[in-house]
């Protein structure tokens, strides 16, 4: 056609169909070419092929007066400064100069003009990975995905571990920050499940675990991390500060790993689970199904692995406490209750993510689950079984309790004291709601006697408390259980013997 430029690709189209068989007339049909140009092309004419800079413009440049005077400079002196916040200072100097039409040009104008002038770019340099050498951690967290337990959200991240040569992945599911315990027991469990031990172990700069640590507990979290790959025969390795591309082989599968757990929640048609014990299973299940993509690298990979070391090290912090008048300890800005019989003992705690195991002297005391709250919040975990006892030889006292509330363990409790409260004098209330406690304790039936009493209450019924014992706490108000038949019973004339006077009569005699 003449006078229209022959683009490149009507000459790559053109010669597959000339490689395909077809004539120079139908070749040059399909390519939009004439037979004339085809002959051209097919003899070499490099001009057809070339295609030159136009040098002339199709209209008026709209940044010509602004562009070396006003733009340039500001890319030389700020390089970071970003073509919307240059169009935008442009707009507020010259409001009737500058639309928005040509905002598009501006983007295009300074990105070529960074591409040409502007400063070099960091590179990315890809590494070789070799088998058995680098494992890596890190923590991630699900901003788009809801995990609810029960119906209640679940407030949680997830530790990630990976072998960069093979891909091999695990999950775990941390219920509070990036502490060392989370780490160490994620670490740990990953290691154990896959049977191995790489010779390197790299982390980002654990800045979330250190953030609002002192010098010395700084140094004591270094030593225990040591401590923790030594006995497992890694190197420790941190990447730079804010540098997240050096644990580019964890970092960038987090976004793969977090899609592909979004889609199996839609694919399950619930992202809500009857415990926490069933959403890990679930999660490890899944899991499990990623790394079989991986399984011919890692059968690879696991000759190359170091064995692990006969049992596992520590994975827990640990603290001393003293149980208080109130029968509670403080831990990290959590107050917990304990067994009343606990009340001025000194505890040594060991802190887990999801648990806390007390322990008077080398004696196993009572194991409590683990609570997380973000300075400067504080928080409670009350458990009414560990002080009822005590709470049922003073009922008033559960009125005015600083952690009334929290003594009351589900909302059903919770709308059965409020019931309660209105329908019955204030003693008799406290003294009926501690009741009920106490026999959910010792019956170890607390769901079903709180929908019971909520079936009760709306059928106008208060039920007394020894009705409530009788039926579902029989066990614990059972008579004493009288002599087998059978067994003699011992005269109780010989007790007689007993007596002073008897031992005089006896000398006398």
């Amino acid at each position: 056609m003449s006078g229209k430029r022959i683009t490149r690709q009507q000459v790559g189209l053109y010669m597959k169909g000339r490689a395909e068989g077809q004539s120079q007339a139908q070749a040059a049909a399909k390519a939009g070419v004439s037979e004339r140009s085809a002959r051209r092309v097919e003899g070499g004419d490099v001009s057809v092929l070339s295609g030159q800079e136009r040098h002339w413009r199709t209209r008026r440049d709209p940044f010509a007066a602004v562009w070396d005077s006003e733009i340039v400079p500001l890319l030389k002196a700020q390089p970071g400064l970003t073509a919307s916040t240059l169009f935008e200072a442009l707009q507020e100097r010259y409001p009737e100069r500058y639309g928005n039409g040509t905002k598009r040009t501006f983007q295009r104008r300074v990105t070529r003009w960074k591409a040409l002038h502007g400063p070099d770019r960091e590179v990315m340099f890809r590494q070789v990975q070799e088998p058995g050498r680098q494992g890596l951690s890190d923590f991630t967290e699900l901003k788009d995905v809801v995990v609810t337990i029960g119906g209640a959200a679940l407030a949680h991240r997830l530790y990630h571990f990976r072998l960069a040569y093979s891909g091999w992945s695990d999950v775990s599911v941390v219920l509070g920050g990036e502490s060392f315990t989370a780490l160490a027991e994620g670490l740990q469990a990953a290691l154990w499940r896959l049977g191995g031990t790489p010779r390197e172990h790299r982390t980002d700069s654990l800045s979330a675990a250190y953030r609002n640590l002192t010098a010395d507990d700084q140094v004591d979290l270094t030593t225990r991390y040591d401590q923790l790959c030594a006995h497992y025969g890694m190197v420790p390795t941190r990447n730079n500060r804010g540098v997240s591309h050096e644990n580019g082989a964890v970092e960038s599968p987090h976004g793969h790993l977090k899609r592909r757990l979004a889609q199996a929640l839609l694919l399950r048609d619930s992202a809500d689970f009857a415990s926490l014990a069933d959403y890990r299973t679930w999660l490890d299940a899944l899991v499990v199904r990623f790394n079989r993509r991986c399984g011919e690298a890692l059968a690879i990979e696991r000759e190359h692995l170091q064995a692990l070391p006969p049992q596992r090290t520590t994975d827990d912090s640990e603290q001393v406490v003293r149980v208080t008048t109130s029968s509670t300890i403080e831990v990290q800005r959590v107050l917990y209750t304990v067994p009343s019989r606990l009340i001025g003992e000194r505890l040594r705690l060991h802190l887990y993510d999801d648990r806390i195991e007390a322990f008077l002297g080398a004696a196993p005391a009572v194991t409590l689950p683990r609570l997380h709250a973000r300075a400067p919040a504080r928080a409670r975990c009350i458990d009414y079984r560990h002080v009822i006892a005590a709470l049922v030889r003073k009922p008033q006292a559960f009125r005015a309790a600083q952690w009334r509330d929290e003594l009351l363990p589900t909302p059903a409790y919770r709308a059965i004291w409020q019931h309660l409260d209105t329908h019955l004098e204030a003693r008799a209330a406290c003294k009926h709601i501690v009741g009920i406690l106490a026999v959910a304790a010792q019956g170890d039936c607390e769901q079903v006697l709180g929908e019971y009493l909520l079936e009760r209450f709306a059928a106008a019924e208060i039920p007394a408390l020894h009705t409530l014992q009788q039926r579902f706490a029989p066990a614990a108000h059972a008579p004493a259980r009288p002599l087998a038949g059978g067994e003699p019973q011992h005269p109780l004339h010989a007790y007689d013997r007993l007596l002073p006077s008897q031992d005089r009569a006896v000398e006398a005699h």
